[in-house]
């Protein structure tokens, strides 16, 4: 977050020219919600691994964090919270590891008794 003329950049790519539009949407999604606060902002952020909407979802999360931090806005954080808590605390949950005795995560190898 730098004071600027309000570019946002992600992995050094304007976010107009971002594709799929639907991870486009997702990462503008806090910025539409600060509303006039973040027009003075300029944005870039880095994210790498998974995949578009993945990463998207991680973009979305740090410009949300960045401008609550950089703006030092409590009501910013409460109107984030409030309106999908995912912009302020990431979702954790994760894929569970493939166990030794079956062929996926949970699913187990068939007993037979015949």
């Amino acid at each position: 977050m730098t004071k600027g003329s309000g570019v946002i950049r992600v992995n050094s790519r304007p976010v107009e020219i971002l594709e799929p539009e639907l991870a486009r949407l997702r990462i503008l999604e806090p910025l539409k919600l600060a509303g006039k606060k973040a027009e003075a902002v300029d944005i870039a952020v880095r994210v790498g691994g998974g995949g578009v909407m993945g990463q998207a979802a991680a973009a979305r999360t740090a410009i949300a964090r960045g401008l609550v931090q950089y703006l030092n806005d409590e009501d910013l954080e409460s109107l984030y919270r409030d309106y999908d808590r995912t912009l302020i605390v990431p979702d954790t949950r994760r894929k569970l590891p493939k166990n030794p005795l079956g062929r996926g995560a949970r699913k187990k190898r068939q007993k037979s008794y015949r």
